[in-house]
């Protein structure tokens, strides 16, 4: 999970430092029936998904942590003055931030910051197709391994 965060940040990074004007805005075709399309600015997009998660995601103890040390660079001694901890606990929470986020990350739905070759190229279809077949037939295995239980709990 810490590694999917390292990813993602490293990505922010990159978004974040690009001046404004060398930014691209990309035409996106939906998968949908109507055959929409919309346009946007997948970096800009990008950093707002990222601070946005974030912000939801962390405590507000964690959040200061990720704010000081992730969004404006300062490195563990100024961290530890400026929140007032020992530096064990201060990578305690760095620790703990990087595998929460990173699992969030991926985990996010509809659209998952992680892998980000998806995010920023989209899937195709057929992926989608495939996503929606392997949740379904994943509820349909849950479902029988549930009615299996009823008859027991009846019987008991």
């Amino acid at each position: 999970m810490r590694s999917i965060f390292r990813a993602c940040y490293r990505r922010f990074r990159e978004c974040a430092s690009k001046e404004k004007s060398v930014t691209q805005v990309n035409l996106e075709h939906s998968g949908g029936s109507g055959r929409r399309s919309s346009w946007g600015r997948k970096d800009e997009e990008y950093i707002a998904d990222f601070l946005l998660v974030s912000k939801r995601t962390l405590t507000d103890l964690e959040h200061q942590i990720f704010r000081y040390h992730f969004l404006l660079g300062a490195d563990n001694t100024l961290c530890c003055a400026k929140l007032k901890m020992d530096k064990g606990r201060f990578f305690h929470h760095i620790y703990r931030i990087e595998s929460t986020l990173g699992r969030v990350f991926r985990e996010l739905e509809p659209f998952a910051l992680f892998p980000l070759d998806e995010y920023f190229h989209g899937s195709k279809p057929e992926d989608i197709n495939e996503l929606r077949l392997k949740k379904v037939v994943q509820m349909e295995r849950t479902h029988q391994s549930l009615s299996t239980l009823v008859p027991l709990a009846k019987a008991a």
